[in-house]
């Protein structure tokens, strides 16, 4: 089965063509960033305008570059939320338009199913069942996931989540948008050691998170010491956060019965907490799986795969009709 993928959520725009029997045949993305980072943050109606001006030559350079031609598409998969509702009206009208023209099915994805399911494009995929640690955008999220469609939430963060607290961190220590890579980068020269920040919920003999206290305590810091010392800042910053996400992470592992650990979003591509994650998972027995560093962010790859998995099994119609949601609870999708 030969599926389009196109991924316009936020402030990215990704299309990418899937193959069920050869693969990821090829991939395309354009980054908003540059646009935003002169608002600090990403400005919803912007975000839809230009996701208008990329779809389609992403669409094209994406067959060209697989030298499929669109006739040969038997399936079209979109993200149809949680996102941006205007960004992701234009995706879904795209996939819509062009899966009615050709007389073929599409179908609405979950966006965090698209980055729990990214590992399994790699060349070693993991098998299931196995716990993963979603730390994407707004969503920091552990779930149990038995297969395609079969989740059980775990816990998940109670106010902002990883990714946003990296990102108002950054923010707070004069570093651009969006701050997760630049605070990463500034932690890197820093010593950890200087500051002590807490770790919400470490210890909460749950498997929920908490972020927001962790940001106001540099904050606090940021006021008292200033930005000399913003390395140093960063790098406890960054040390509190993975220590939560390490603990947790395992945690549910261990409470599951399962060996196995996936790690998706943009947050997965720290390097620290991936080399952390990997030497503690590994002293107890733990696998861990995460994908292609260009698939942490998002993609439209991640939409393609994970629409083929569910076109496979559930034919939906090419009519015109669609609807996105902004808010979409991952443990209600249905399963295969």
């Amino acid at each position: 089965m030969l599926v389009l993928g196109i991924e316009s959520s936020c402030d990215e725009t990704g299309v990418a063509l899937y193959d069920s029997v050869r693969g990821l045949l090829a991939h395309a993305l354009y980054s908003q960033i540059a646009m935003h980072n002169d608002y600090g943050g990403v400005v919803p109606e912007l975000a839809s305008r230009d996701h208008i001006r990329r779809v389609l030559p992403l669409t094209r350079q994406v067959l060209a570059e697989s030298g499929c031609a669109l006739e040969a598409l038997d399936g079209i998969a979109y993200t149809q939320g949680p996102g941006l509702a205007g960004a992701l009206l234009v995706g879904a009208g795209m996939a819509r338009a062009l899966a009615f023209s050709l007389d073929i099915p599409a179908v609405g994805v979950h966006h965090l199913e698209g980055h729990m399911l990214s590992p399994l494009i790699s060349d070693t995929p993991p098998e299931f069942p196995f716990v993963a640690l979603l730390v994407s955008g707004g969503h920091t999220q552990l779930m149990l996931v038995l297969g395609v469609g079969r989740y059980t939430l775990l816990g998940e963060t109670l106010d902002d989540a990883a990714g946003e607290a990296f990102d108002k961190t950054a923010q707070l220590l004069g570093l651009g948008y969006p701050g997760g890579p630049a605070l990463s980068k500034l932690a890197a020269a820093g010593d950890a050691s200087r500051f002590t920040l807490p770790r919400p919920m470490l210890n909460s003999g749950d498997f929920d998170f908490s972020f927001s206290g962790l940001k106001t305590a540099v904050l606090t810091l940021v006021r008292k010491q200033g930005l000399d010392q913003a390395a140093d800042i960063a790098a406890a910053f960054q040390v509190a956060a993975v220590d939560v996400l390490v603990s947790k992470s395992l945690a549910a592992c261990v409470h599951s019965g399962v060996t196995r650990l996936v790690v998706a979003g943009g947050v997965g591509a720290n390097t620290h907490l991936r080399e952390r994650l990997t030497r503690e998972a590994a002293a107890r027995g733990i696998s861990v799986f995460y994908p292609r560093l260009e698939f942490c962010t998002d993609n439209g790859a991640m939409i393609a795969y994970a629409g083929a998995q569910r076109l496979a099994t559930h034919r939906k119609t090419s009519d015109l009709t669609f609807a996105v949601k902004p808010r979409w609870e991952l443990a209600t999708l249905d399963a295969m």
